[in-house]
């Protein structure tokens, strides 16, 4: 272990400890950041020495090679929730904050805007670069500004929501600029008193007939049930649970390309007369095919395995680790299920997590 100014560098740090996959090589050097003034003395550190830099949250949306990282990790301790406005709808929340324990403050506030981002495993940090979704809803719809440190220049900036570049899973974070910021704190407006929103199939049929209006407090239960079944909230001795979450991306598609997805479903006999493609509207006229039916409907089935890897007993978008998984089985099975996929419906299945030391 060696001291470094404030830090502490330490060496060869398995990243597997670090991510709720379980899976990856070590980082040759790791060290924790607690202040913003730390994060800028580590890129000084890691420039010196010409070492490639990588950010490290909650790792929930994560792969690790196994060889793992050959330079410096810098792992996100920033803390502080602070409200900007008597009302308490304008937040500021450091990146190293836990995101649900996040959620559920602000749905005990009676704010609205993230309720349905209940359960998500990780850190407020994350959440901008994938713009975090599930259940109708996308963080992107509630953040007003991210505050962010510019690695070349290592100066600080607040960037507007719409200088995020937000859409589907993607902002500037992790596609055109995927090097250039690190994510310091984000700045949330929210809905005081706000009507919950139920627009996902699963809340609809979990509310059934009711007729008086689910309060936040209950959405984000039912959300949070809802997940558990479908071994997406992190239990503990939970082996479903060791996965990265999501581990492909709905695709989003144009109405042709879903109609012919439907007609190869009918051909092959994976889709009966009576059944219509499950797909939801999404921007610009395009409609979104859950990745889930495509891989079951593509032979891979819940709780199938090829060795150490499967797909999880409860929820077929989760590739889990059985118990010492290498990341070269993980990437195995990903492209067999991507190929099957391609081959059965000519839909490309684009994997989800980050990919680290490949």
């Amino acid at each position: 272990m060696k001291e470094t100014r404030s830090l502490q560098l330490r060496e060869n740090v398995a990243l597997a400890d670090y991510t709720t996959l379980g899976v990856g090589g070590p980082a040759r050097y790791f060290t924790e950041v607690t202040s913003e003034d730390q994060l800028i003395d580590a890129i000084e550190i890691a420039g010196s020495r010409h070492l490639p830099v990588f950010v490290l949250g909650g790792g929930s949306n994560l792969l690790v090679s196994d060889a793992g990282f050959s330079g410096l990790v810098l792992h996100i301790g920033l803390r502080g929730v602070h409200p900007l406005e008597e009302e308490g709808d304008i937040i500021s929340v450091a990146a190293g904050e836990a995101w649900d324990d996040f959620v559920r403050l602000c749905v005990s506030q009676k704010l609205g805007g993230i309720e349905c981002l209940s359960g998500i495993p990780g850190t407020v940090g994350g959440t901008p670069v994938q713009n975090v979704g599930a259940y109708g809803q996308e963080v992107s719809e509630s953040i007003l500004s991210v505050r962010v440190l510019d690695r070349e220049s290592q100066t600080i900036h607040e960037l507007s929501n719409a200088e995020c570049g937000f859409s589907y899973r993607t902002s500037i974070f992790n596609s055109s600029r995927r090097e250039s910021y690190i994510v310091l704190r984000v700045t949330f407006a929210l809905h005081p008193r706000a009507r919950p929103r139920l627009v996902y199939p699963d809340l609809k049929r979990h509310f059934g007939e009711r007729k008086e209006q689910p309060s936040l407090s209950e959405v984000r239960d039912a959300i949070l049930k809802i997940r558990a079944g479908k071994a997406m909230v992190i239990t503990p001795g939970d082996p479903d649970c060791r996965s990265a979450g999501s581990f492909f991306k709905n695709p989003v598609v144009t109405e042709e390309t879903a109609a012919g997805v439907e007609d190869a479903a009918r051909h092959v006999g994976t889709l009966a007369d009576a059944e219509t493609l499950p797909r939801y509207e999404a921007q610009g006229g395009q409609v979104k095919i859950p990745a889930a039916w495509l891989i079951e409907r593509a032979g891979f089935q819940k709780g199938c395995s090829r060795g150490r890897v499967g797909l999880s007993s409860k929820h077929t978008l989760a590739l889990v680790n059985l118990g010492g998984a290498t990341a070269r089985e993980v990437i195995e099975f990903m492209h067999e299920i991507q190929c099957g996929v391609k081959e059965r419906f000519g839909i490309d299945l684009r994997p989800e997590p980050e990919f680290v030391g490949f």
